[in-house]
């Protein structure tokens, strides 16, 4: 289906926002007023301008306080509307949004307000110009998509009809299914956004919090199917209003927003019947990643990363038959180290590798979700891998699912054999987000390896909240926390980490003492709160003290682990699970934070 974007949703000048749209593959774009008498280009250049590029302009936006008024001030309102339509005019634009009232209206009547919109619409003909109503979920009276239709219905003119917004239907949770009583030649037009479940007014969430398709909680494949259900015909438009967007890259940004249409049309194909609305775009079918396949950090020494293993248990496998790279593992856990094309560069995790069903589907998907390849030298005697670039940087690389050791593993020789470990496998990959990624990040995850999104958490930390998005498969067998620093890090100060699972963690903590490794220290008023709060014993809270081990505990489990001191921007975490507990003991994510901050400051 066409796919067309609100400039709103982007950083920059209008002429920037519009290069931006072309180059990432939209069809058209939506005209936000501001852009337009902000910018120095008249309409008839903007209009000639969207031309040379391929864009059709489908909207102009938006036109607001109209209707429900006193009449004196409606003629006033007549007055604004001529002059909208004007501009729209010598845009070539053939619609114009207008929002239902917030600020004037006095007339609480549909059937004023219909009247209103009657001789609004009757204006607009005489202009070649339709208008699409929409209620604003904080509109004065009319503040639900029902409510609109049904003035518009009285309007009954040809020249007016509804404007659909996912967002104003959605937040308010209004059931979309009465869309269906909406003939598709009175839908005008339809506006897409997602948005997180939180809790704040919804002008607030509207104005700031908008996210697109895949990285919110709005069930946008029900929503679209509703309107597409009618026979609408036209754009599947994006009117994403956001702080963060609205400040990066336009160029990055349009990639990222066409991507989640791609990811929206082919949810809502794979919903409905085989050829139900064929003009949908639809992606290779890729089922979700199923396993860790390794975990590689970088830097231009490693050894320091090396010593750590080691004293964790790790056997080393290896050294690559043609690259600076060597392979450490326990249990079913692999960890890379790569010391290749990273001159100056302390350790830090640079990829992730996944095990999935077919990998062959999945870099098709990965393709068509415009999704960066990421370069890896691979010579004819080495396995391929998938791979992608993430919106952070760091690298993905994916091969289809095996029970025994991958292929590339005897790619490592001279090493040692995989020693007997309490380690089991890889159980979470922490990848810290700058602020400017964190949302592109969740829509990569979800749309290309069929990751979901767990409820968002908030870590209070020594510089401030830190905000946790963990993405998983509904199994567990990868977990990808995303924590987003605050801004006044802006990314720099956060350590990533990775986290193994244990069969016997404190065993491992022993053992790893003995050859002395040296822990992430927790502090004694930790463990004085341990005892009080969970009503653990004397001698097992003194067991938990002197190996600096924390715990945590929820109805259906608990859960003990332990950090390593930081080397460069990455450090290890070792748990193990109790029962049925699924969590990250996020409750002990402030004692870390503060004992890395305390380390980081003795180091210096």
């Amino acid at each position: 289906m066409k796919t067309s974007i609100a400039t709103v949703s982007l950083s920059g000048s209008l002429a920037e926002k519009l290069h931006a749209c072309a180059a990432a593959g939209f069809d058209g774009v939506e005209i936000f007023e501001p852009d337009l008498i902000a910018g120095d280009h008249s309409p008839e250049e903007i209009r000639a301008l969207a031309a040379r590029l391929g864009l059709t302009l489908d909207l102009y936006q938006p036109l607001r306080d109209l209707e429900g008024v006193d009449e004196d001030v409606f003629d006033d309102n007549l007055r604004r509307a001529a002059a909208t339509f004007a501009t729209a005019a010598r845009l070539g634009i053939g619609t114009v949004l207008v929002c239902s009232n917030v600020a004037t209206a006095t007339v609480d009547s549909d059937e004023v307000s219909a009247d209103q919109l009657r001789r609004i619409g009757e204006l607009a003909q005489s202009y070649g110009i339709r208008i699409a109503f929409e209620a604003l979920a904080w509109g004065r009276f009319v503040d639900d998509y029902r409510r609109a239709w049904r003035i518009a219905e009285l309007a009954d003119h040809p020249a007016v009809g509804v404007c659909l917004d996912s967002f104003h239907v959605l937040s308010r949770a209004h059931d979309p299914s009465a869309i269906a009583d909406i003939p598709a030649d009175k839908i005008f037009y339809l506006q897409l956004a997602d948005a997180a479940a939180v809790s704040m007014d919804v002008l607030s969430w509207s104005r700031h919090h908008r996210l697109f398709p895949g990285e919110g909680a709005f069930d946008l494949t029900r929503f679209v199917t509703c309107v597409l259900e009618t026979g609408y015909d036209g754009p599947l438009s994006l009117e994403v209003f956001n702080d963060t967007f609205r400040q990066t890259d336009p160029s990055h940004t349009a990639v990222h927003a066409l991507r989640s249409l791609l990811w929206l049309q082919d949810k809502v194909a794979a919903a409905n019947p085989e050829g139900w609305r064929p003009e949908l775009t639809t992606l290779a079918a890729a089922k979700p990643a199923t396993a860790f396949d390794f975990v590689e950090l970088k830097a231009e020494d490693t050894s320091e990363v090396e010593v750590l293993l080691s004293q964790l248990g790790f056997a080393m496998r290896g050294r690559h038959r043609t690259k600076p790279v060597s392979l450490w593992s326990a249990g079913s856990a692999r960890v890379v180290l790569n010391e290749q094309q990273a001159r100056d560069r302390e350790p830090h995790v640079a990829a992730v590798g996944l095990q999935v069903p077919d990998a062959a589907a999945t870099s098709a998907r990965a393709a068509e979700l415009m999704a960066p390849t990421a370069f890896r030298r691979t010579y004819a005697s080495e396995q391929p891998f998938g791979a992608a670039v993430a919106p952070d940087g760091t690298e993905f690389f994916w091969i289809t699912e095996t029970h025994d050791a991958p292929a590339w593993v005897s790619e490592f020789e001279s090493g040692m054999p995989n020693a007997h470990s309490p380690v089991e496998v890889i159980d979470h990959v922490n990848l810290t987000q700058p602020w400017q990624t964190a949302e592109d990040a969740v829509l990569f995850l979800t749309s290309v390896f069929g990751l979901t999104p767990d409820a968002p958490a908030e870590v209070p930390g020594p510089t401030g909240l830190v905000r946790s998005q963990v993405m998983r498969t509904a199994d567990g067998a990868i977990r990808l926390p995303l924590n987003v620093a605050p801004h006044v890090l802006d990314g720099r100060g956060m350590a990533q980490h990775v986290a193994f699972a244990c069969s016997d963690v404190v065993g491992l903590a022993r053992a790893a003492a003995a050859r002395g490794l040296h822990f992430l220290p927790v502090s004694d008023n930790y463990y004085d709160y341990l005892h009080g709060r969970f009503g653990l014993g004397v001698e097992e809270v003194a067991e938990l003290r002197a190996l600096n081990l924390l715990y945590d505990r929820s109805p259906d489990g608990h859960f003990v682990h332990f950090y390593t001191r930081t080397v460069g921007s990455v450090f290890f975490e070792f748990v193990q699970r109790f029962g049925h507990y699924d969590g990250y003991g996020v409750d002990n994510a402030p004692i870390r934070l503060a004992a890395q901050r305390s380390c980081a400051g003795r180091s210096r």
